[in-house]
C-alpha cells in the first residue's frame, strides 16, 4: 500500500502554471476561422498560450511570425503600411475573449524541409532593423501603433531553437552560433530601452539539452554514459550553444528576464535538465532567472493518442515539474489538426481525450493557488502528487504513471470526493472514499472537497 499525507494547513508555495500550452486550439473554414475551442482551455484554467508554429496546414505565411507581419524586409519598419497584422490580430483577439495570454514569439517557424530550401529561417540582414521591427510589433499589441491594441502581453521570447542541430542541417537558424548571440544582444537590449520593465524578454527556447548524457562527467550530471550514436553531433552541439549563449550574454550584458528550453524526454531525464539549467544560470549568477520549459511533451507517439499512458505521462510531468527549478510549462501542443504532438483533441470531431482532462484536472489546483505539503514514496516509480487550497476549497493530484495497480490510502478526511482521469473517465467521480481507493495503471485520481 503507498501513502500520501496531505497537509492543507501548510502552504509550501504557490501553484506554477504547470499546464500552458502552445499553439491554441482554432480550425480554418471557408468563411472564417472557428476559435471556439479555446473554451475548453478556458475551462480547464490555462493561463498562457505561447505562439510557436502557429499557422499550420492552412495559414504558415499568414501568423505571428516576422516575415508574415512584415513582408518587405527593405520596408520601411516606422511606416504602419509595412506591416500585416490581419491575422495575428483576428488570432489574438479570439485569445483574449477566453482569457488566454500569448507568449509572443519573435522569430519564425521551423522549416523542417530546410534541406530542401531554407525561406525565412536565414539571420536577418540587418540585425538593428529586425530589432527595431520587433519594437513596432510590441507597439502594436501593446500601446495601441498602428490601429492596435493595448493587451499588455508580457512575454517576448526572440526565435526558437537556433541551435536546432549544427548549423548544416539546421531547420530553424542557418547562421552560426555567434551571429545568433549578436541577435539576441541586439534586439533584448533595444526592446528593453524601449519598454524598461512594463514587458519581459527572453529566449532562446533551446532544443534539448541531451547532449550531458554523451559526457556527464565532463559537464557534472550524476547519469549514465550514453554511446555515440547519430544524434551524437547534435546534441552535443546544443550544450555547447547554452553555454557559449551564457559566457555571450554575461561578457555583453545582454537583458534577459526569462530563459526557455524544451524537452521530448521522459519525467526523469527532464528534471535532469531541469538541475543543470539551474546549476549553469546560478553559476553565471543568474540563479533566479524565470525559467519556462515550453515545449514540452513527453508521449508523443501515434499509438499513444488519447490513452491512460499519454494522460498519465503528461500529467507525471506536470506534478514532478511543479517541484522543480522551472516556473513555466508550456505543452506542445494542443492544434486540432491530426498529429501525434497534439494531444488534447480528437482529429475529425474535435473533442477533447483524456490528456486534456490531466491538464483541466490540475487547472483546479492552479485556481487554488497555494501549494501544500504532499508527501509520498518519491521513490515508488510512476507515482506523483501534487495537492493545493485556498483554504476553504482543497484538491489533490495523484497520478500512477506505471502497469502496476496501486493501493493508496490518505490522511484525507470525509467530505472530499474521488474523481478518476483515463482514456474512460474524464474527471468521472466515483463512490470511493478519499481514505483508501485502488488505483489502476497509468490512471489519475484528483480528490476535492
Amino acid at each position: 500500500m503507498n501513502t500520501v499525507y496531505v497537509n492543507f494547513e501548510n502552504i509550501v508555495g504557490r501553484i506554477k502554471p504547470m499546464h500552458a500550452v502552445g499553439q491554441p486550439p482554432f480550425a480554418g473554414g471557408f468563411l472564417c476561422f472557428d476559435f471556439s475551442h479555446m473554451e475548453h482551455l478556458k475551462k480547464a484554467n490555462i493561463p498562457y498560450s505561447r505562439l510557436h508554429d502557429v499557422g499550420g496546414a492552412f495559414g504558415g505565411n499568414r501568423f505571428v511570425d516576422i516575415p508574415n507581419l512584415f513582408r518587405n524586409f527593405d520596408a520601411d519598419e516606422n511606416d504602419p503600411a509595412s506591416y500585416d497584422f490581419a491575422f495575428t490580430d483576428v488570432l489574438i483577439e479570439a485569445m483574449y475573449q477566453y482569457d488566454l495570454k500569448p507568449i509572443f514569439r519573435l522569430g519564425v517557424t521551423i522549416e523542417n524541409q530546410a534541406h530542401i530550401k531554407a525561406y525565412n529561417i536565414h539571420p536577418p540582414k540587418d540585425f538593428a532593423k529586425w530589432a527595431r521591427i520587433c519594437e513596432h510589433v510590441i507597439r502594436h499589441y501593446n500601446e495601441g501603433w498602428a490601429n492596435g491594441y493595448r493587451y499588455e502581453i508580457e512575454y517576448w521570447e526572440i526565435w526558437n531553437e537556433p541551435e536546432n542541430s549544427i548549423p548544416a542541417k539546421n531547420q530553424m537558424w542557418t547562421g552560426t552560433a555567434e551571429q545568433f548571440y549578436e541577435l539576441y544582444d541586439v534586439t533584448a537590449k533595444h526592446l528593453k530601452a524601449c519598454f524598461g520593465d512594463t514587458i519581459k524578454v527572453g529566449g532562446y527556447g533551446a532544443s534539448g539539452l541531451y547532449g550531458l548524457y554523451y559526457h556527464p562527467e565532463k559537464y557534472g550530471v550524476d547519469v549514465p554514459m550514453r554511446e555515440k550514436d547519430e544524434r551524437y553531433e547534435g546534441d552535443i552541439y546544443r550544450v555547447d550553444f547554452f553555454l557559449g549563449f551564457l559566457e555571450y550574454i554575461k561578457a555583453h550584458g545582454s537583458p534577459i528576464d526569462f530563459f526557455t528550453w524544451h524537452s521530448y524526454a521522459k519525467v526523469e531525464k527532464t528534471l535532469v535538465l531541469d538541475a543543470y539549467i539551474h546549476q549553469k544560470l546560478t553559476e553565471y549568477g543568474l540563479g533566479d532567472l524565470e525559467r519556462h520549459l515550453n515545449e514540452w511533451n513527453n508521449a508523443h507517439e501515434n499509438r499513444l493518442f488519447g490513452t491512460s499512458e499519454a494522460s498519465a505521462a503528461n500529467a507525471a510531468m506536470i506534478c514532478a515539474m511543479q517541484n522543480s527549478h522551472t516556473d513555466m510549462l508550456c505543452y506542445y501542443d494542443t492544434r486540432l489538426q491530426a498529429s501525434a504532438y497534439g494531444g488534447f483533441f480528437a482529429p475529425l470531431t474535435y473533442e477533447p481525450v483524456c490528456t486534456y482532462y490531466a491538464f483541466a484536472a490540475f487547472g483546479e489546483l492552479f485556481a487554488l493557488k497555494h501549494q501544500v505539503e504532499c508527501v509520498f514514496d518519491r521513490g515508488e516509480a510512476g507515482l506523483y502528487a501534487v495537492a493545493a487550497t485556498n483554504g476553504d476549497r482543497k484538491a489533490v493530484m495523484i497520478v500512477n504513471h506505471s502497469e502496476e495497480p496501486r493501493q493508496l490510502h490518505t490522511n484525507i478526511a470525509d467530505g472530499c470526493s474521488v474523481y478518476l482521469i483515463d482514456q474512460e473517465h474524464f474527471i468521472t467521480k466515483t463512490d470511493s472514499s478519499a481514505a483508501v481507493f485502488t488505483m489502476q495503471p497509468n490512471q489519475i485520481v484528483l480528490i476535492k472537497n
